[in-house]
């Protein structure tokens, strides 16, 4: 699922795309998957690119949180959260430094 996830939003051309396997470190979750877009219209885009690649699977989010106008949009799967960030917000909330004990699996700039 968080592959996929990571399929879709560099099929969206998403920016910062990284996969963090948490499981060690974190426990409410498996996986992050932390990407960014350049304007409110991709992270949008990304964002409903994600839902609509694992809805087709059977697989619907739990909960989502924020807005396009805050610049964070996070969709939670159980296992795997979703973030998405304008690039202000992720040069800001630094998740990648949050959870640095996390093991990076993916990351494509």
């Amino acid at each position: 699922m968080a592959h996929r996830a990571v399929e879709a939003a560099s099929d969206k051309q998403a920016m910062d795309i990284m996969l963090l396997d948490v499981r060690g470190v974190c426990s409410f979750a498996d996986y992050f998957v932390i990407s960014s877009g350049e304007s409110k219209r991709q992270i949008k885009t990304i964002y409903d690119e994600i839902g609509h690649v694992l809805k087709r699977e059977g697989i619907l989010p739990l909960h989502h949180e924020g807005t396009i106008d805050s610049g964070w949009l996070l969709l939670d799967f159980g296992d795997v959260i979703v973030h998405i960030f304008a690039a202000f917000e992720w040069a800001y909330y630094q998740l990648d430094r949050l959870w640095d004990q996390a093991i990076q699996l993916v990351r494509i700039q």
